[in-house]
């Protein structure tokens, strides 16, 4: 699976907020869009609002692909309950997402890095696939062999970070578990997304 290496504090200015949690925030430099340099914005087609959303979302998930997103969208839409509901629990249920969640790594791209180098455990199991859909009642944890990790104490001591209500974490084990699925008003995300626009942008143009 492609790991995003493009330029993330970019990416930060452009919506205008420290989205990937980075400790040096990019909106303390050079705080305006790429390109607007104060300049006011022209008005935004609906399709441009709906491509704008995606990729505020995508980058919420760590720079998620189109194609993984589609893929997400034509699952949830399959499902008997509310679409862009079940889109949102989706993404919410990536292991890299729930490693994030339960504060083993301090931003989605740690989490992503932390799963793909074999540092996770999903009941018991190593897996290093990001896309895991993680299921309620599943445990999370961190290796033996890679619990002494300081980026993942540091990150486990960030006491103003929450862990979500859907999620339970014994920190001194290393260890979380999904208890629910994900409501979505539970999640919440670094910056406003209307994921319903995201889910029609991706309907029209799959």
């Amino acid at each position: 699976m492609a790991r995003y290496t493009g330029a993330k504090n970019r990416i930060a200015r452009k919506f205008g907020v420290n989205v990937f949690g980075k400790g040096r925030n990019p909106m303390a430099h050079k705080p305006n869009p790429p390109g607007m340099h104060g300049a006011s914005r022209k008005k935004k087609s609906d399709f441009g609002m709906q491509l704008q959303e995606k990729q505020k979302l995508a980058a919420c998930y760590g720079m998620i692909s189109r194609k993984q997103m589609v893929r997400y969208y034509r699952e949830a839409a399959r499902r008997a309950e509310n679409t862009h509901e079940e889109f949102l629990s989706l993404l919410e249920c990536r292991l890299d997402t729930v490693v994030c969640r339960l504060k083993f790594a301090s931003t989605i791209f740690q989490a992503q890095q932390l799963v793909s180098h074999g540092h996770v455990l999903v009941d018991g199991k190593k897996v290093d696939i990001r896309s895991f859909q993680v299921k309620p009642g599943m445990k999370v944890s961190i290796r033996e062999k890679s619990r002494t990790m300081s980026g993942i104490k540091h990150s486990l001591e960030r006491s103003a970070i929450e862990v979500p209500e859907y999620l339970s974490l014994d920190g001194p084990k290393m260890t979380g578990e999904l208890v629910v699925k994900p409501h979505v008003d539970q999640v919440a995300l670094p910056m406003p997304v209307n994921v319903a626009l995201v889910c029609e942008f991706l309907a029209h143009t799959s």
